[in-house]
């Protein structure tokens, strides 16, 4: 993998706390994402709901029980009725990032994993929740486990991000060589989301959509009542079909525990599986009005900042 424009920090490989901190740039860079709140939580997010805030909304009638330094006397005294004005409540949003670590995201033909590049992604998600004042909370799955962070607020979510992060990413590592394929672990990882999901969260789902099986659908469908969901899809050019290779060649790729060496037509059929798997998932997300951002491992993050807006 070349690395002439590899992120500041970054090797493509590994993952350090610099350049998962230097997300921070990326993040400054996206607009909020404004959808009105409807979790019970103070903030300054505006709700659906009328009460204390700071954002006016109407004026009505005063009721016994309203409190008095709401009156609109300017109102009252044009009625000869009393009135009390009424604001838009604030409300904090959380916001969860689904980070899919599978070992299938350990796999880059230009400039970094997969992995690294979903790991860039939640990191500059997670800077951009903390920064517009949301908690931030994420549930990392690999096939071998899932770890689950409560939505904090502020810097304490981001370090904690960024440590599980590294956490899960060097043991993913360090164990290629003892890969175990686990089909339903992405489904367990849906199930758990849909439990620990607070009604109004924002929900920002990462994968290269290998591991995401129909039975997905169900357990995401359930969020989706209550939340709102934006996915993310994490590209190779070698499994998108975009590298220029000669009419004959043989490549060898390691596909999970799989070393394979593949010729013209043996990557063409390989091609067509990883086109597959990304199209279920891309159809899978849309029906669940979560049309997937296309994140190629190829570029920088910072170069694709019109996918992430």
């Amino acid at each position: 993998m070349s690395n002439s424009e590899l992120p500041l920090f970054a090797d493509g490989v590994s993952l350090n706390q610099k350049e998962l901190l230097a997300c921070q740039n990326i993040a400054r860079a996206l607009p909020e994402r404004r959808t009105k709140a409807r979790a019970a939580l103070a903030g300054h997010r505006a709700s659906n709901i009328k009460g204390r805030g700071m954002e006016f909304a109407e004026v009505r009638h005063y009721q016994s029980g309203d409190d008095v330094r709401t009156i609109d006397w300017r109102v009252t005294a044009r009625t000869g009725k009393a009135h009390t004005k009424l604001f838009v409540e604030e409300r904090e949003r959380p916001v969860l990032i689904l980070l899919d670590l599978s070992h299938s995201l350990y796999f880059g033909s230009s400039l970094m994993l997969q992995a690294v590049q979903a790991s860039h992604l939640a990191a500059t998600l997670g800077w951009s929740a903390v920064g517009h004042g949301d908690r931030l909370g994420a549930l990392l799955a690999s096939e071998q486990q899932h770890i689950e962070l409560k939505p904090r607020s502020r810097q304490t979510a981001m370090l904690a991000l960024i440590s599980a992060v590294q956490k899960l990413h060097q043991q993913q590592l360090d164990g290629l060589e003892q890969f175990q394929n686990e089909p339903e672990h992405l489904l367990r990882a849906c199930q758990r989301l849909r439990r620990i999901a607070k009604p109004g969260s924002l929900i920002w789902i990462i994968s290269d959509g290998a591991n995401f099986t129909p039975q997905c659908l169900a357990p995401l469908s359930e969020l989706k009542r209550h939340c709102d969901i934006g996915a993310f899809l994490i590209s190779d050019p070698l499994r998108q079909g975009e590298l220029a290779l000669p009419s004959q060649f043989q490549l060898p790729v390691k596909d999970g525990n799989s070393e394979l060496l593949l010729n013209r037509q043996s990557y063409n059929n390989w091609l067509a599986t990883q086109q597959q798997q990304q199209q279920q998932f891309i159809s899978m997300m849309t029906q669940l009005n979560a049309q997937p951002k296309v994140i190629s491992a190829a570029r920088p993050l910072n170069q694709q900042i019109g996918a992430l807006r």
